[in-house]
């Protein structure tokens, strides 16, 4: 029998009660699958350290503060007098950040949320908190770590006052631009997050702010932020009427920059929210069509090819019908897993919808990417699931393939690959197909 090996890349690790894991283990794993991680359970401090300890970077700690307390319960009287909750977290590795649960009358006690934030606090929670809320707080905490791609600042002026350091760990890439005139084709081009005006700049030039923001394309989830020198009531009401979402002072570099970082995390979690899929993670349709036409943009400045793949699961409604909807979603995440592990640093993946996945290969022609696209077809083919107890079943995908710059926008690209991932559904299924110029070619 194939040997059946976890689908969740992701993990938790909780320590708890005894009671809280019987009464609640099977529910909790259920809604944890679906978000695509597990949960490994531990009542006992020793055994939560050590698993700590040997964690990799992506897992996520959580701690019931209730096994803290009945840990000092259990100690002598003598013990307790001395032994207090900071000493109990102190045996907690310090290099890492956790996750706490606590009770609702816990949690009206100031300085026990003091004493948390100081004790490597990645978040808090209070109980009673139902399964899926805490399951979906906890998938909101894994997205935040697991943001690969980068976001942009465009500054216009000569030497921007921002710790560029900084910027780079939190993968935020800063863009000059030293041409107000041209300033609306950079932000075109680069599709930043936030574009930098310094006030000198938009003096000389204040339709500036009009010219970027009237621009039909214009994203407006995208900040525009004045700097100013010295503070100056008129002129900062005089700029936010132009247009101006945002003033800032140069002060402190130190300081603006931390500023401009959290603005940033605040459109990445309201870009997450419009543009990311919930169960998998991937872009949403809504998502692909933004990141692609960026994607395109760039690769005809640069001359590069794309290859566009849609893929779609075989037989899914049989699927679906014969072993439940919640088999159905633990196929999709695996398949996201298989998808997502042959990408290269400038693809894109995409849950389109339902059973149907979009992924776009950067520098890559029709031939390639066909290739890649039946390398992701065989791994996925030989993934083991056991539908029932002792029952291993396999699955497969069948996909189409087009490419820039024979077709030259997301919406042809798809329309071909769609017309190609047809061909490859009424040719017989798991096979990717691909229009050649004498003929249709799948394998």
């Amino acid at each position: 029998m194939p040997e059946v090996v976890s689908i969740f890349k992701n993990k938790v690790l909780l320590l708890t009660q005894t009671f809280f894991i019987k009464d609640n283990k099977k529910e909790l794993l259920l809604c944890a699958h679906k978000y695509d991680f597990d949960i490994l359970f531990f009542d006992q401090m020793s055994d939560f350290v050590t698993a700590v300890q040997t964690s990799d970077g992506n897992d996520l700690f959580v701690i019931d503060l209730d096994v803290l307390y009945n840990m000092q319960n259990d100690m002598s009287q003598q013990r307790r007098q001395t032994m207090f909750l900071s000493d109990l977290l102190q045996r907690l590795p310090q290099s890492k950040h956790y996750v706490y649960l606590q009770t609702v009358r816990q949690g009206e006690r100031f300085l026990l949320q003091q004493k948390l934030v100081e004790s490597n606090c990645l978040a808090y929670a209070e109980k009673p908190i139902t399964n899926d809320i805490l399951v979906d707080k906890l998938f909101n905490l894994f997205g935040k770590h697991k943001r690969g791609e980068l976001n942009a600042i465009v500054y216009l002026g000569d030497t921007a006052p921002l710790d560029t350091t900084m910027l780079e760990e939190n993968g935020v890439e800063l863009i000059q631009c030293l041409d107000a005139r041209s300033l609306h084709l950079r932000v075109k081009e680069t599709q930043p997050d936030i574009v930098l005006i310094n006030e000198a700049q938009y003096l000389n030039t204040e339709a500036l702010v009009g010219v970027l923001k009237k621009n039909i394309e214009f994203d407006p989830g995208r900040a525009i932020i004045m700097l100013q020198d010295q503070s100056s009531p008129a002129l900062a009401r005089k700029a936010l009427d132009s247009g101006f979402d945002e003033i800032l002072n140069v002060t402190d570099i130190d300081v603006l920059t931390r500023q401009v970082l959290n603005r940033i995390n605040k459109i990445r979690a309201s870009k997450d929210l419009i543009s990311r899929d919930r169960a998998t993670g991937l872009l949403n349709k809504v998502g692909l069509q933004n990141k692609a036409l960026d994607m395109i943009r760039r690769a005809a400045i640069s001359e590069k090819s794309l290859a566009y793949g849609v893929i779609d699961i075989d037989k899914f409604k049989t699927i679906n019908d014969t072993w439940g909807h919640y088999f159905g979603d633990i196929v999709i995440k695996r398949l996201s897993l298989i998808l997502s592990a042959h990408l290269g640093e400038h693809d894109l993946l995409s849950r389109f919808g339902g059973e149907e996945f979009v992924a776009v290969f950067w520098d890559t022609d029709l031939e390639q990417g066909k290739r890649k696209l039946d390398e992701m077809r065989l791994a996925f083919g030989k993934v083991a699931f056991e539908v029932t107890p002792g029952e291993i079943k396999n699955f497969s995908f069948s996909g189409g393939v087009a490419d820039f710059p024979s077709f030259k926008t997301e919406n042809a690209l798809f329309l071909q690959a769609d017309a190609m991932l047809y061909q490859a559904k009424q040719g017989g299924r798991n096979q990717i197909c691909i229009a050649t110029p004498d003929l249709k070619d799948c394998a």
